[in-house]
C-alpha cells in the first residue's frame, strides 16, 4: 500500500524502511563477497574497509567523514573503530535504522560517530566541510548526479577532499542493453535447476528479462534514477586515486532471488560458482563494470 503514494520522497522511503528486509540476493553468498575482496583489496580475506583504512588512507589523520544515505550504517561503524577517523557523520532517510546502528555504536563505546536522521540536501546547507564524503550503495539513488556531484558534494568537500564510493554505476534504472541480458540468461544456464528454485516460491527461475520500467518507478522512484551517469560526473570533478572494478553486471542478475542455494558449500554448488566467476569475467573483458570501488580527489581549478 505504500506504493500507492504519489509522493516520490514518501515511495523511497518506504523501499527502506523494513526492520527486516528478507531476500536471496547475491551480496549474501559468501564466495561472492570473497570475490569482491579479492578484486578490491587483492585478497579474499580483507575487506575493503581494512584495505581503506590500511593502505589507501594510511597517511592521513583526523579525518572528517560524511557517510550519505548510510542505512545500517555497518560500513562507518567498522571504520569508526579505526583512530584515524576523528568524526564520522551518517545521514540516512530511515529513523529506525540509524536507531540501530547508534545502539551498536553506544555498545562498542564509538564516540566518534554521529547519526541525523535529514535529507541530504538540507543537511549540506549548515555548510560544513568535510575532508571526506562516503557512498556505500546510496549515490545511485540520485538524479541530476553531475550537478549534485560538481555542486553539493564538492562545496562539501574541503580543498583537498576526497570522495569514496563502492556504487553501482551500469545502466539507469537497471535498463540493460540486449548483449547483457543475453549473457545473463546464458549464465544462467550455468546452474542446474534443483539450484534455480526462487526463494520461499515452487518457481523456478528459467529466463532473466530485466526490470519493468514503470514498476521501478512504482517501487523506488529513486533506484538508479541517473546511475549510468555517476562515472562521467566523477572524472570532471575528481582525479581517480584508486579505482576497483569488481563486476556484477552477470552475477547480480544471475543470482537474484536464488541466492541461498549458495550460501551452505559443496564442492557441486562452488564448481558452479566458480563457474559464474569465469563467466562474469570473459564479460568484463569487453563490457565496463556495473560495479565499481573507488577514491577520487578533489580537482583543483
Amino acid at each position: 500500500m505504500s506504493k500507492l503514494s504519489f509522493n516520490k520522497l514518501s515511495r523511497t522511503k518506504s523501499a527502506f524502511n523494513q526492520d527486516e528486509i528478507i531476500h536471496s540476493n547475491w551480496w549474501i553468498v559468501p564466495l561472492v563477497r570473497k570475490r569482491w575482496n579479492r578484486l578490491i583489496s587483492g585478497n579474499e580475506n580483507i575487506i575493503y574497509e581494512e584495505f581503506l583504512v590500511n593502505e589507501v588512507l594510511s597517511n592521513d589523520k583526523k579525518i572528517k567523514m560524511l557517510s550519505v544515505g548510510s542505512g545500517v550504517c555497518s560500513h562507518e561503524l567498522v571504520l569508526a573503530k579505526s583512530p584515524q577517523f576523528k568524526e564520522i557523520t551518517c545521514v540516512d532517510l530511515a529513523q529506525n535504522r540509524l536507531n540501530e546502528a547508534k545502539k551498536i555504536a553506544d555498545k562498542n563505546g564509538l564516540k566518534n560517530i554521529q547519526f541525523e536522521c535529514a535529507n541530504i540536501y538540507n543537511h549540506l546547507k549548515k555548510g560544513i566541510k568535510y575532508d571526506i564524503i562516503f557512498f556505500h550503495q546510496s549515490l545511485h539513488h540520485f538524479d541530476s548526479i553531475s550537478e549534485f556531484i560538481s555542486d553539493s558534494i564538492c562545496n562539501s568537500l574541503t580543498p583537498n577532499g576526497k570522495l569514496i564510493i563502492n556504487e553501482f554505476v551500469g545502466s539507469t534504472r537497471l535498463q540493460f542493453p540486449k548483449n547483457q541480458i543475453k549473457a545473463i540468461n546464458d549464465a544462467l544456464k550455468i546452474i542446474p535447476k534443483k539450484h534455480r528454485k526462487r526463494f520461499k516460491t515452487a518457481l523456478y527461475k528459467n529466463k532473466f528479462y530485466g526490470s519493468g520500467l514503470i514498476r521501478m518507478i512504482q517501487a523506488d522512484p529513486s533506484e538508479c534514477i541517473d546511475s549510468i551517469n555517476i562515472m562521467p560526473s566523477i572524472y570532471k570533478s575528481f582525479n581517480p586515486l584508486v579505482e576497483k572494478p569488481y563486476g556484477g553486471n552477470i552475477l547480480m542478475n544471475v543470482l537474484k532471488d536464488i541466492s541461498h542455494h549458495f550460501v551452505e558449500m559443496n564442492d557441486e554448488k562452488e564448481k558452479i560458482l566458480y563457474d559464474l566467476f569465469e563467466f562474469e569475467d570473459d564479460y568484463l573483458k569487453s563490457n565496463t563494470s556495473d560495479f565499481i570501488f573507488g577514491v577520487y580527489q578533489k580537482k583543483s581549478f
